[in-house]
């Protein structure tokens, strides 16, 4: 029944998203294990669309926020009003109470807006003026950054691409693709006509199912291994943060999940080691500067350590 609920996610996201299968699983393997994604690419390549699929197809609560650098923190939490009728205040809560929140540009406002979410993505609450509200489950964050743009910009802090389970480059479509895009969205909208095949209660219940899948020994210390080669490697400043390694062994557990299995193998570590690991590599500055990337840091990594069998 997992494995049907996950799939049907899939398929139906994948109705309006043309292309994207990858980027679409790796978006619900995010979801399932109760992580956020962080979308990094050029504008128009379909980042919101994908956003609001997932949103639809688990028939969940969908919030976008258009971050600018005139943006506070209470425009992101929700603040309160006194209201003189009743003589008492009142809270009036803001879009990051949903189940798919938009955070678009994230990289476009102020540090301080910017850590209100920090809250809600690690502990699934809010706090204001002294209030803990507790979000909606499950609480997903996709936001996006645009690469090119850099003037006027608030590059994000290593402690809140930490918070992102996953950051994940989208690329162009192949020509194919874009043909297939102008086909379907010639004269209609596909994602109007989109209609949910779960439910919120459902996915969180699969996300508590998700703790379920069996992860070795072995396994739990391949991923060790691999982290602490990242924080000895001699071009980096900083490695793989204990919150990434939990990242990656709840991230394979979805991954299992969604095709089928009980448990986790050393190639679902392997395959999602970039898309959760790399934005964690902090290099020294004189190696950025030689041309060393994170890519090529986790490459050797993963060369040196030895795969369990």
């Amino acid at each position: 029944m997992q494995l049907n609920e996950c799939a049907a996610i899939a398929r139906n996201a994948a109705k309006v998203v043309i292309g994207k299968q990858r980027v679409l699983e790796l978006m619900i393997v995010a979801l399932l294990a109760e992580g956020h994604v962080l979308l990094e690419d050029v504008p128009g390549l379909g980042k919101t669309l994908m956003a609001k699929a997932l949103a639809r197809s688990i028939d969940g609560s969908f919030r976008r926020i258009q971050f600018t650098p005139d943006l506070l923190p209470a425009d992101v939490t929700g603040f309160s009003v006194y209201d003189q009728k009743n003589g008492d205040f009142v809270f009036h809560p803001g879009p990051v109470l949903c189940n798919v929140l938009l955070a678009d540009e994230i990289n476009r406002t102020i540090p301080r807006t910017q850590a209100s979410l920090l809250e809600s993505m690690g502990e699934f609450q809010v706090t204001v003026d002294g209030e803990t509200i507790r979000l909606p489950r499950p609480f997903f964050v996709v936001a996006t950054q645009n690469p090119i743009e850099m003037d006027g910009t608030f590059p994000l802090p290593e402690a809140q691409l930490d918070r992102f389970l996953m950051r994940i480059d989208l690329g162009y479509p192949t020509r194919d693709e874009e043909i297939a895009i102008m086909e379907r969205y010639q004269d209609e909208e596909p994602l109007e006509q989109l209609t949910p095949v779960v439910t919120p209660e459902e996915v969180h219940r699969l996300q508590t199912a998700r703790g379920s899948i069996t992860v070795s020994p072995a396994v739990r210390e391949y991923v060790a291994d691999i982290v602490a080669a990242t924080r000895s490697h001699g071009k980096v400043r900083f490695g793989v943060s204990p919150r990434g390694a939990l990242g990656l062994i709840r991230a394979a557990q979805a991954l299992a999940m969604l095709r089928g299995r009980d448990y986790v193998v050393p190639d679902d570590i392997k395959e999602l080691s970039a898309p959760v690991l790399l934005h964690r590599i902090i290099l020294r500055h004189d190696e950025r500067t030689r041309g060393a990337t994170s890519k090529s840091v986790l490459d050797d990594v993963l060369q040196q350590v030895q795969i369990p069998i």
